[in-house]
């Protein structure tokens, strides 16, 4: 009998259907609004807050890659949406420690200033779902034959 292929689940259909899809779809919103306001805020006025607006172009360009990660799919693209929900979920916790704790240096909100509180916090809670949506719906290892049988 010939060795049958590997069984895996169908990563990228869990993905896509239900919850998978409400979550593209916020990943999606965060990706347009965190840019569109990075844009607006550096083209307008970078003057007045620097970093915080620089932060708000590193969200949206983390929301992207998420976005991007988690639509392409297979194993390219749930790499590059593991490495931008982690790196979401460190940039929210750093950001919203230090704009709490120094708000002198964050005159004006990112989205990650005081854990996405502008935001009702849904980039605080997000990258947890995004993680745990990936780890979730990660491949199975292949099913070993034991040839010593």
């Amino acid at each position: 009998m010939p060795d049958s292929p590997a069984r895996t689940r169908p990563v990228d259909a869990a993905l896509h259907t239900g919850l998978g899809r409400v979550l593209l779809f916020i990943y999606g919103v965060f990706a347009l609004s965190a840019s569109a306001r990075a844009l607006v805020q550096i083209l307008s006025k970078f003057d007045e807050a620097p970093l915080a607006y620089l932060l708000s172009a590193l969200a949206g360009v983390v929301y992207i890659a998420a976005t991007v990660g988690l639509a392409i799919g297979g194993e390219r693209g749930r790499r590059i949406a593991l490495v931008s929900c982690s790196i979401e979920l460190i940039g929210v916790l750093v950001v919203g420690t230090l704009s709490v704790a120094d708000a002198v240096a964050f005159p004006d909100d990112t989205v990650w200033s005081r854990f996405g509180s502008g935001y009702g916090y849904v980039p605080l809670v997000l990258p947890f779902f995004g993680l745990g949506w990936i780890w979730k719906h990660r491949p199975t290892q292949p099913e070993t034959r034991d040839d010593n049988a």
